[in-house]
């Protein structure tokens, strides 16, 4: 009997110090695709292959790391546009809005390497690229961040409340202390987050946590959670989790559910419905400034946050 059971402890112990080693090896490469599998780095696709109008973007972080960027630009013949598109095209025929699209560095043609200190400081230096620009409406700058995308946007408009008018998450995680528990079962007890069991005693190998359920409470902007139920990536719940933080201390918050929608697929399984829920949101939180002879005043101005490099935007959103 004692040689069983110290033959357990054993075990159960090789599986903690194994899954530690993972962690600690591997945790980059669980949390950061700069290149999807059977792809290479180089951009295969284009705004120009979409017949889009877009201008390449060069910016610098803080921390000195090149970072490239698309401005994706309405044209006047979005409006007419009846086939089937990939998102970004839709986007901008359905919400009559520019897009913002940044490659994270290590992603795309950005330089330097994927950290959450990092990303953070790339996604302020498109944001400060942004209220910069004289072509645009600064006052109707909106984020909108899926899975990843999500936690770095929610830090953005966290950070900046006079810069950014509103945050639309999409099948965004608590933190990636909770999904190490998703990805590595065993994990769940050792490491998370977001009201899970156990006594954690891992979480402080995680170098990017990316605790999206800590921030949202301090976001004052009104937030549009979109929520796909059949996420075979990130639990629901989290979205869930999320909105009940946020709905707390935020009364501009709303939550929407999609039955039929996946981690990267909801907005097509949404139809009409996904877009018109968003127009509806934008409409209220960045209304048309009707009384303005600006022709910049008409447009909805997006800056999509959460694009973890271009082709994952255009033809397959994270």
């Amino acid at each position: 009997m004692v040689s069983f059971v110290s033959a357990l402890l054993y075990g159960v112990g090789g599986i903690v110090v194994a899954g530690m080693a993972l962690l600690v090896a591997f945790q980059e490469k669980l949390v950061y695709v700069p290149v999807l599998p059977g792809l290479t780095k180089s951009y295969p696709i284009t705004p120009a292959r979409l017949r889009l109008l877009y201008e390449d973007v060069w910016l610098t972080s803080s921390d000195g790391v090149r970072l490239h960027a698309w401005f994706i630009k309405l044209a006047p013949d979005c409006k007419d546009i009846a086939h089937r598109l990939e998102m970004v095209r839709i986007m901008l025929q359905q919400l009559q809005c520019n897009v913002f699209m940044l490659s994270y560095r290590g992603y795309g043609a950005s330089d330097g390497f994927p950290s959450q200190q990092g990303i953070t400081k790339d996604a302020q230096a498109a944001l400060n690229h942004l209220v910069q620009r004289v072509d645009i409406d600064t006052s109707r700058i909106v984020v909108f961040g899926r899975s990843l995308g999500g936690a770095v946007g929610t830090v953005l408009v966290r950070n900046n409340p006079d810069k950014v008018a509103a945050l639309i998450l999409e099948n965004t995680f608590t933190s990636i202390l909770d999904m190490a528990g998703v990805l590595l079962p065993f994990l769940k007890w050792f490491i998370g987050k977001g009201g899970s069991k156990g006594p954690k005693v891992l979480n402080f190998l995680v170098r990017s946590p990316w605790s999206t359920i800590d921030v949202i409470g301090e976001v004052k902007q009104p937030i549009l959670l979109l929520s796909g139920l059949q996420d075979e990536m990130v639990p629901p719940s989290h979205m869930e989790m999320l909105y009940a933080k946020a709905a707390a201390r935020n009364q501009q918050c709303s939550f929407v559910e999609f039955p039929t929608g996946m981690h990267m697929d909801t907005w097509l399984a949404g139809g009409d419905r996904y877009w018109r829920t968003i127009q509806e949101f934008l409409e209220k939180t960045v209304p048309e400034k009707k009384d303005s002879g600006s022709s910049k005043a008409g447009k909805f101005w997006i800056y999509f946050a959460p694009i973890s490099g271009y082709v994952s935007a255009a033809l397959y959103p994270l």
